[in-house]
């Protein structure tokens, strides 16, 4: 970043001189070729006072009003750059102000970071990933979004949700789980790059943010530059096309303003066999300046998304067919077609006042609604057989672990079968359904959540002095979220039985008792129906400080959190608990958090960050059983507010040639808890149960180093590296308890069984690479055509482990004694945690535009990642089927267990191309 210090040196300083009118003037200059750039536009938010560029680069904005302004500086192709500045009868000199070109305009921000975390139901730590959609210039968060989040990479190890995603100062995250959600706004890249992002725990205009930092994304119609862009992309990822329009009116003289936005993307395969795409979104932003003071911006966003699934597999799968096959679908008239597909529309209208209240404080004031539906399809079967093509009974391993010895005929059988006929059959299906059509043996349905949301903030911003900023905001949200089942195809049928086949009495078979033996059509309600309700009251405070040779800020902030869920079917395993209002959960919640950076000179600084930090449980980790009771974590177990304790220190290095930053983490998390569902065998000896595992009072420890650096050694060529070597691991053995519908099961009391610590401390947690490497080069011609190329090695990723494995479960009967034959050698082989192999991936960019016109362009983008083809795991988990010693032993016998390990594989050799014209 050349002079990069002396044009912030320079901004601050002509601040302080005084001249006798109000004068911005500056000079623009490509970042890579050093030349001026003529044509800039250079305007200033909420006045109507705009100039461009000449020759030399340099502009001039007279007659500017008094106070706190924001120099707006952008051009087609590079970042918008934004200088707030304070105005008072005085002359304000910018300097040399960098444009960068915007290398993220044409690349398809979503086919990198949306991930199988969105497409997956499984409830493992595996499948948690923490997208990072934006960019900074800050290297290591470049490297970190565009290079390792093909391989499910985590900043410092963490979960999406310790990182805050708002728009407009509203806050996105869901309530359910604590993360955004992307697929809300996907598809509408040109209308949400005005972000602001706050890394880490750096202060917010906005929030008080989380551990990873904050992100808002600005829609205000006024701030869009004025103009239109129609894209085209063809990829092979998550789709095969998307088409793309935007146009903005700016802002025009009677004070109103306009940005329209609407795509499409399809595909009717990605790169993992049966995984079709079909999404379409439109955005709309309208803003009317009332005067000086007030303005009003409204802002409608509607993505529908639909998407076929993919499935994490065992190796026996994997060698069986390859790295691309999905037992989720199959074929039906000739026709390829996913039973698990996760199909979302949640349109959001947001209203937003914008009061500058004087030269040094403004208020925003927001509300936001949020609607609509979520659906995650799935086959149900009373009766029938598993359709599963992976299922345990019909692949080869199960005929070589026959207690009575291997059966090699039916395991070739098997094999044959699954190579030739390993997928879904769903004409079967339908001709099954046909010899009972009023009571079907299988339907299609899907699991939906349908949610209203109700959210309303305000964010007050006040210049104190010149050194000193206070920012405050009060915030609600008010969710009530709609949970049930519901058959969306009859495969043929005409009725199918509400009822739970594992049942053992007539109550206990009922989904609701009330209406028992329903037999129910498209569109009822089945299986679970009930509602969640959660309420949020909150606010943060925070006072920045700016000085010659330190900055430093302190803030704090406080919030109550409430969940109830409301039952409205009385299920027949619980007909006492299930039907009506649960107690009310509450939670007080705060954090505090401080940080200075030390400026020692323009080239070296100092920065260091803290904070603690208390979250609610979310509603998803707060009821123990939803679909069936009103049983919260708190009736079993122990449940409190999570707490984190975090810090950082880097430091920074920026010369004309080198910009470097390394950074010292930790985070240690206290009192997390988490829940799993699945069906295990040897649950108090030889029993089997469909469970749910509580994991409550979890301890896990982050550490780690982050690097990044940049050398610019030619006016065109650019080297860049990056690297994290981290350390992710459980510091405790938190306490387990495992709950199941029928409370007969041997060895549980109520349907309860607590089965004291899992011994997990030390286990490394499966976060993704816990170690990255990248290096790279960009080449930008003058020509404007550039190139670039990065080697990228990862490592030291692990499978998700099963924590009742490492309880008194896996090694004692219900009696407490030692299993007959227990080894404990063998055990601890058993136990070991996989670590998946190292990789490298090689990943390549490069574009280039033209003008065509006055103020037209076309730009051509490309990139290719993993060009190497490099095969590798990004994730997996421990199957917790097999519970006990005596299972684990037996399924792993002959080498080829039929519950291994699933693991989810990265994508091969992938492209992406875009093409747009910009006028």
């Amino acid at each position: 970043m050349r002079n990069f210090t002396l044009t912030i040196l320079l901004m601050f300083s002509s601040i302080l001189a005084m001249n006798a009118q109000n004068i911005v003037k500056g000079i623009v200059i490509n970042n890579d070729s050093e030349k001026p750039l003529p044509g800039v536009s250079v305007s200033v938010k909420s006045a109507n006072i705009n100039s461009t560029t000449d020759a030399n680069g340099a502009f001039t904005l007279n007659g500017l009003p008094n106070g706190r302004q924001v120099v707006v500086v952008s051009f087609n192709g590079f970042e918008i750059q934004n200088f707030p500045v304070q105005l008072s009868g005085k002359e304000v000199d910018l300097g040399t102000i960098l444009m960068y070109e915007d290398v993220s305009e044409d690349q398809d921000l979503s086919t990198i970071t949306i991930t199988d975390d969105e497409l997956s139901d499984d409830a493992s730590a595996a499948d948690n990933i923490s997208g990072l959609l934006q960019a900074s210039r800050d290297i290591y968060s470049r490297t970190a979004a565009f290079e390792w989040s093909g391989s499910f990479y985590r900043i410092r190890g963490l979960d999406s949700e310790n990182g805050k995603v708002l728009i407009n100062g509203i806050e996105m995250n869901k309530l359910y789980n604590g993360r955004p959600q992307w697929s809300n706004w996907g598809g509408l890249n040109d209308v949400l790059r005005n972000q602001e992002f706050s890394n880490g725990l750096t202060p917010s205009n906005y929030t008080f943010g989380g551990v990873l930092g904050s992100t808002n994304i600005n829609t205000r119609a006024s701030e869009y530059r004025k103009g239109g862009r129609i894209s085209y992309a063809s990829s092979n990822r998550s789709y095969s096309h998307r088409l793309m329009a935007t146009y903005s009116s700016g802002l025009l003289e009677n004070g109103w303003a306009i940005t329209a936005s609407g795509s499409r993307r399809a595909g009717n395969e990605g790169y993992v066999d049966g995984t079709f795409y079909d999404a379409n979104s439109i955005f709309l932003s309208i803003e009317k300046q009332l005067n000086d003071k007030h303005a009003l911006n409204l802002t409608v966003i509607a993505a529908e998304n639909e998407r076929g699934k993919s499935s994490p597999n065992t190796q026996e799968v994997f060698d069986i067919r390859d790295i691309k096959y999905n037992s989720y679908w199959g074929y039906q008239n000739g026709k390829m077609r996913n039973s698990r597909v996760k199909r979302l529309y949640e349109p959001i209208i947001m209203l937003n006042h914008y009061w500058d209240i004087s030269d040094n404080s403004t208020l925003n004031t927001n509300v936001s609604y949020q609607f609509g539906e979520i659906g995650n399809s799935r086959l149900d079967y009373n009766g029938a057989n598993n359709p599963d093509p992976t299922y345990y009974r019909k692949l080869p391993s199960w005929a070589l672990s026959d207690p009575n010895g291997p059966d090699y005929e039916k395991a070739y059988k098997s094999l044959i079968n699954f190579q030739e006929n390993g997928q879904i059959d769903w004409d079967e299906l339908i001709i099954g359904n046909l010899g009972s059509p009023e009571n079907a043996r299988v339907i299609l349905y899907e699991d939906r959540n349908d949610d209203k949301q109700f959210t309303a903030n305000t964010i007050f911003s006040s210049e104190l002095t010149d050194n000193i900023t206070l920012t405050a905001s009060a915030e609600y949200r008010k969710l009530e979220s709609e949970n049930f089942a519901t058959p969306i195809d009859m495969l043929g049928g005409t009725g199918y039985r509400d009822v739970n086949t594992f049942g053992n009495t007539f109550d206990q078979q009922q989904s609701n008792i009330l209406t028992p033996n329903r037999t129910i059509g498209l569109g009822d309600r089945f299986k679970y129906n009930y509602i969640f309700d959660s309420e949020i009251y909150g606010g943060f405070a925070q006072l920045q400080f700016k000085y010659n040779k330190v900055d430093f800020y302190v803030a704090g902030q406080a919030s109550q959190t409430s969940h109830q869920r409301e039952g409205l079917y009385q299920n027949g395993y619980f007909p006492n608990n299930s039907l009506g209002k649960s107690k009310k959960l509450d939670f007080f919640n705060y954090g505090a958090k401080g940080g200075l950076t030390y400026k020692a000179s323009g080239r070296h600084l100092i920065d260091f960050n803290g904070a603690y930090i208390t979250k609610a449980p979310s509603l998803r980790n707060s009821f123990s059983n939803s679909r069936a009771n009103n049983i919260s974590v708190a009736d079993v177990a122990e449940l409190n507010s999570e707490k984190i304790l975090t810090g950082d220190i880097s430091y920074i290095f920026r010369s004309p040639m080198i910009t470097s930053k390394v950074t010292g983490y930790f985070t240690d998390i206290y009192d997390a808890t988490e829940i799993s569902f699945f069906f295990a065998d040897g649950i108090g000896g030889d029993n089997s149960a469909f469970i749910q595992e509580i994991l409550t009072g979890i301890d896990k420890r982050h550490f780690g180093v982050e690097l990044g650096i940049e050398a610019k050694v030619t006016s065109t060529l650019t080297l860049k590296g990056a690297a994290n070597i981290g350390q992710y691991t459980y510091n405790n053995n938190p306490n387990l308890v495992i709950t199941t519908e029928n409370a007969s099961t041997p060895g549980f009391t109520n349907g309860k069984r607590d089965l004291g610590q899992s011994s997990l401390k030390d286990y490394r947690l499966a976060a993704g690479p816990q170690k990255a490497y990248s290096f790279g080069f960009d080449y930008r011609d003058p020509d404007y055509w550039w190139f670039g190329a990065t080697v990228n090695y990862l490592d030291q990723a692990f499978v998700d482990v099963s924590p009742i494995r490492r309880t008194t479960n896996f090694i004692a009967d219900v009696d407490g004694q030692p299993f007959p034959g227990y080894d404990p050698v063998v055990a601890r082989q058993l136990l070991q945690q996989e670590q998946f192999d190292d990789y490298f991936v090689v990943n390549v960019i490069g574009g280039k535009s033209w003008k065509v016109g006055n103020n037209k362009y076309i730009g051509l983008f490309a990139s290719v990642t993993n060009l190497l083809n490099e095969e590798y795991k990004t994730g997996g988990f421990e199957q917790g089927r097999n519970a006990n010693y005596i299972e684990l032993r037996d399924d792993n016998a002959n080498g080829q267990p039929s519950f291994g390990n699933k693991y989810w594989h990265g994508r091969g050799t992938t492209y992406f191309i875009n093409v747009n014209y910009r006028f």
